[in-house]
């Protein structure tokens, strides 16, 4: 990539030197924390992934996004982080098979706790949302993206609407993403969890026909 940080491509390396890198950017924004990997990954010392919390409860004025597939070791780790109000926690669920992760991330002290159903590659039904507080729903895209069924995605954005989680639908995906586009049922559902005032969330929604 002509990037210092990867010449040793995909392996694992921790980069101290950016850590504080937030703190300098003092217009609020929303930082995908760690896309290229996992922040719960085994082989990420303790004390490093507390370095990153630290971060960011530090860096308030922002809102961070850290999302995992190692769900078990973040339910072990969560009595020991230093959780902020501004740090939303997620599990990656991509069907019925790895529903457990949901039960992990409701059993940690995370304020705000989300599900990115991203790529949605089976039918989920009976989600169990109670402590959750935004669903992502989106397809799988690119060279042989596998596909996503409609009734997949309407059965999981009824389920939230009926226990009242925001709900957003990112994509259908495809091989043609673009031209798939993220209409469900003529319209865009942007739905987005707020934090109040007073900790608790709000449900606001930014949909258009």
């Amino acid at each position: 990539m002509g990037q210092p940080n990867y010449v040793s491509g995909f392996k694992l390396a921790l980069h101290e030197h950016v850590l504080d890198l937030p703190l300098r950017w003092k217009k609020p924004q929303t930082i995908f924390v760690n896309s290229m990997s996992d922040l719960f990954l085994k082989n990420i010392p303790k004390e490093f992934i507390v370095k990153v919390f630290n971060v960011m409860a530090k860096a308030h004025w922002h809102t961070f996004q850290v999302l995992t597939k190692r769900s078990q070791r973040l339910l072990e780790l969560s009595s020991e982080l230093p959780w902020a109000p501004n740090i939303w926690m997620g599990a990656t669920v991509e069907n019925k098979d790895y529903t457990f992760r949901i039960d992990h991330l409701r059993k940690t002290v995370a304020y705000l706790k989300f599900l990115s159903i991203e790529p949605l590659l089976g039918p989920i039904p009976h989600l169990n949302l109670d402590g959750i507080d935004w669903v992502i729903v989106g397809g799988e895209s690119g060279p042989g993206a596998r596909p996503m069924d409609r009734a997949w995605v309407l059965d999981i954005r009824d389920q939230c609407l009926k226990a009242g989680v925001p709900f957003f639908f990112k994509q259908w995906g495809g091989v043609r993403k673009k031209h798939a586009g993220r209409m469900l049922e003529g319209r865009i559902w942007d739905e987005m969890p707020v934090m109040s005032g007073h900790g608790r969330h709000a449900r606001t929604m930014c949909s258009a026909r």
